[in-house]
């Protein structure tokens, strides 16, 4: 995994992708498009993220 990378993770009981935005040891932060929120940041562990 690095920046830029798409991946999906689980989200209020569905699938959802993000773009990592930042990248450290154990989490990864992710650019997401919610349906009213464009680009939201947020943070989730790389143990629960899996790649496309």
């Amino acid at each position: 995994m690095k920046v830029g990378d798409k991946v999906r993770f689980n989200f209020a009981k569905k699938e959802m992708e993000g773009v990592i935005w930042k990248l450290f040891e154990k989490t990864a932060y992710l650019k997401v498009d919610f349906p009213k929120h464009k680009g939201k940041i947020i943070k989730r562990k790389i143990s629960e993220l899996k790649a496309p």
